[in-house]
């Protein structure tokens, strides 16, 4: 496993895609056709008029990320407008693309939070970038590895979560072993999260733990984060705009956690990193923010945990180098 910024993952994805002779999933909250994404966005296209079998779902979250607000309330902005062109156009290709979260029961319950990209056997996933112009640039990361077994499941996750939508339902979280590493997926049921519960567990019984993600850690494991030796990295309010803002104050305020971020681009990275009594470490890596908002209503996420120390030294030095 390689761990790679947004841009590396957009140019690597790319030129994958522009290879393909089977299949391409992409899979994420926010997909749009932007200066920094028009490529991939071609490759797509490309791709399916070749044959290839090319599945993308977005949430309709999009509508409010490409019309310049935080709700998907404005489909008719210049933003939605050229959104819907780019679909047209892809569905026009042959690629099969759906929208996910209509149906909900508000604008913040049960989002797909969940972001991957398969191409072929090729995996990109266990980070947190949104396929678009500001995704691309926020401090953040993926993911990429080759492994045939874990490419056809996610590829079933998706097939899954996509019917699951067309039913207007959720289902279950899982939590399955695949080599050396647990890859933990959350199905969206409210108050349900198997990546938050383990993050808990694995807190309470850490001798020092890191945590890097978007949001102030809330809930359970911010009572255990108050209780442990940690180092906290999460935006601050001003580093945020709109309702974000105001989800980092409140989050800030009660559970009353420092974060020692203080760089200006948008932190959108989500990972912790456990130190545990004997020296070994343990690390949860994906899109899940470990904020108890989330579970609360029931976004669908995936991560996995592992305690490979070649991937746990790329995401420290990731952190050293991107998030210091």
């Amino acid at each position: 496993m390689q761990l790679i910024s947004p841009t590396e993952y957009v140019t690597r994805a790319t030129r994958a895609m522009e290879t393909a002779t089977t299949r391409i999933y992409l899979l994420s909250m926010v997909i749009a056709d932007h200066e920094k994404t028009h490529t991939l966005i071609t490759a797509l296209e490309n791709a399916a008029k070749r044959g290839v079998e090319v599945i993308v779902a977005a949430d309709v979250f999009t509508f409010g990320e490409v019309s310049g607000g935080f709700l998907p309330v404005r489909y008719y902005s210049p933003g939605a407008r050229d959104t819907n062109r780019m679909v047209k156009v892809l569905k026009r290709s042959g690629v099969k693309f759906s929208w996910l979260g209509r149906g909900r029961i508000t604008v913040f319950n049960g989002r797909t939070h969940s972001k991957w990209c398969i191409v072929d056997n090729t995996i990109f996933s266990f980070g947190g970038v949104n396929m678009y112009e500001q995704g691309i640039t926020n401090v953040d990361y993926m993911f990429m590895l080759k492994d045939t077994l874990l490419a056809d499941r996610l590829c079933d996750e998706q097939k899954r979560l996509q019917l699951a939508e067309r039913r207007s339902t959720n289902y279950p979280s899982v939590t399955y072993e695949h080599g050396d590493m647990r890859v933990l997926i959350d199905g969206g049921i409210i108050g349900q999260s198997v990546i938050y519960r383990r993050a808990c567990e694995l807190a309470e019984q850490a001798e020092h733990i890191t945590f890097v993600s978007q949001y102030c850690p809330t809930g359970k494991l911010a009572r255990i984060l108050k209780k442990r030796p940690t180092t906290l990295f999460f935006n601050l309010p001003h580093q945020a705009e709109g309702l974000n803002r105001i989800v980092i104050t409140v989050s800030q305020f009660i559970s009353r956690l420092k974060t020692t971020y203080n760089k200006d681009t948008y932190l959108h990275a989500k990972c912790i990193i456990f130190t545990m009594e004997d020296g070994h470490k343990v690390a949860i890596s994906g899109s899940h923010n470990f904020a108890y908002t989330g579970v609360l209503l029931g976004t669908r996420e995936i991560a996995i945990e592992t305690a490979d120390p070649a991937i746990i030294t790329q995401l420290e030095s990731f952190i050293k180098d991107s998030v210091i």
